[in-house]
């Protein structure tokens, strides 16, 4: 293929959550001024945008869960709360000067390649239609709430709602509630909720492996070292990413080391819960870190109130006034949430992609998703995305990966600057060996123990998380190798 003169490409971003927010950035920095960020909502922030629900914070430390380029020297705590988080991005935002580059309120509908000119066309809900030579996904995998279908939900006359579309206005003060899920959302949440409610049900399809919160407030005394020792506060970082990264193995390699774990939940339950019948349902009975190993340092004390019901058999349907179990016993309330978590193997839906000859990107997922290093998809030109297919992590920041892709999708722009009007579609060969290798990595992982997690997708097979450290990642997304692509001129060239 004929080299011709250099151009940079126009990017079109979908997505203002952390992976948007720092791929904007990036792109900016590195000379590519057209640059296009569309957004469902009316401002930024991503998850921590929607998600507002009591108690809601991160669960990596806030040093760390931040952009290395961008360092937060006044963190309030160890682990940073939803506000502080969502406040964050915002600055990042408008410190980069991404505000005029970001369309709000356009919820994406379809994307479709169009060969004939090796560009892309978005169509949003609200009727627009944005092109672009490159289409950047980061919609992240914790955008959609996962709702189950349970009969007679619609006849419920109560308040009705899921914990990532939190009803503020819902006055839950001295009123009967029922909590449905007890994963990562429901641990923060219910704390907060218990002491209001005159009665709390909450149902439990099985029990969390829940360790201590290293939590604490950093004091003044602390932020102003972390300011005025930029060193020290990159010294600290460091030390949280390695703490972090040694969790690795025992997750892929050295499971018995996750028993030493599993010995800390059990005697901070037993020490926290005096109720015997509710002890023996808080502990879970299958391996942990099967399923996300979830921390609190109130949880157990708050189901341990003895105006909280765990409930632990199955739903059988709701009716007006309340919740039916399998048994046939009735609990009226006068709220439902759903803790439920999210639909986190559904990537990009409901977005329609099409790439080449019009495939669909269901279709070439149809047995699972798959993308060469969770970045590029075969048959999808120009098409890159950000926490893509086993990018997932167990045991440390997902800002970490997310800056990884941020410089493979830069090498692979540069590449595409040299050839304008090209076209680069990562070569399935290539795609496959990568994927099996990934697939390889997670035999024997402890997330292949046999239980049933949001990591698994509905084949069984694990296409959430990476099955290794970080830094290997790092390497292996350090520059684009072109020979893993093949570029190709629109169409109509020379015909």
């Amino acid at each position: 293929m004929a080299r011709t003169h250099t151009r940079k490409p126009s990017v079109l971003i979908i997505g203002t959550g952390f992976g948007g927010i720092g791929m904007a950035v990036k792109l900016k920095q590195a000379g590519f001024d057209n640059i296009t960020l569309l957004e469902k909502a009316a401002g930024v922030g991503g998850t921590w945008r929607d998600n507002t629900y009591p108690g809601a914070a991160c669960d990596v430390q806030s040093h760390l869960y931040s952009y290395s380029f961008e360092p937060k020297h006044d963190w309030s705590r160890k682990f940073g709360l939803q506000p502080e988080i969502l406040e964050y991005i915002e600055h990042c935002a408008q410190k980069y000067r991404l505000l005029p580059h970001i369309r709000f309120n356009q919820a994406v509908r379809a994307a479709d390649f169009d060969e004939q000119h090796n560009q892309w066309h978005v169509s949003t809900e609200a009727g627009d239609v944005f092109t672009a030579d490159v289409l950047i996904t980061a919609t992240g995998q914790l955008n959609r709430p996962a709702m189950p279908a349970i009969p007679g939900i619609e006849s419920f006359q109560g308040v009705c709602f899921h914990s990532a579309r939190w009803d503020h206005s819902a006055d839950l003060v001295n009123k009967r509630v029922a909590v449905i899920g007890t994963g990562a959302s429901a641990i923060q949440f219910v704390p907060e909720i218990t002491p209001r409610v005159a009665r709390l049900d909450l149902y439990q399809r099985s029990a969390a492996w829940v360790l201590p919160k290293s939590d604490r407030p950093f004091s003044p005394v602390e932020q102003t070292l972390f300011q005025k020792l930029p060193l020290w506060d990159r010294i600290y970082r460091g030390l949280i990413y390695l703490k972090n990264e040694s969790r690795a193995l025992a997750f892929t390699r050295l499971s018995w080391i996750l028993g030493i774990f599993a010995r800390q939940a059990r005697k901070e339950a037993a020490r926290q819960v005096t109720d015997t019948d509710k002890l023996v349902k808080l502990i879970p009975d299958y391996r942990i870190g099967c399923k996300r190993i979830l921390i609190s340092n109130d949880w157990y004390r708050a189901v341990n109130q003895p105006h909280v019901n765990l409930v632990t058999e199955g739903i059988d349907h709701v009716d007006e006034r309340g919740i039916v179990s399998r048994s046939g016993e009735h609990r009226p309330v006068d709220a439902i949430i759903f803790g439920t978590g999210f639909r986190a193997t559904e990537f990009l839906s409901p977005i329609q992609i099409h790439g080449r000859g019009g495939r669909s990107l269901n279709d070439a997922w149809a047995d699972g998703c798959k993308a060469f290093k969770g970045i590029s998809v075969s048959g999808f030109p120009n098409f890159f995305m950000l926490y893509g297919p086993n990018t997932n992590l167990a045991h440390n920041s997902i800002l970490f990966m997310l800056e990884s892709q941020y410089r493979y999708v830069l090498s692979a722009l540069d590449a595409l600057s040299r050839y304008p009007s090209a076209a680069m579609d990562v070569r399935s060969d290539r795609q496959s060996r990568y994927c099996q290798v990934v697939q390889s990595g997670l035999e024997g992982s402890v997330w292949q123990g046999g239980c049933s997690s949001w990591y698994l997708d509905e084949q069984g097979r694990n296409t959430v998380n990476w099955p290794g450290f970080t830094f290997s990642y790092r390497f292996s997304t350090r520059s684009v190798d072109t020979a893993d692509y093949q570029f190709s001129e629109p169409v109509t060239a020379g015909s």
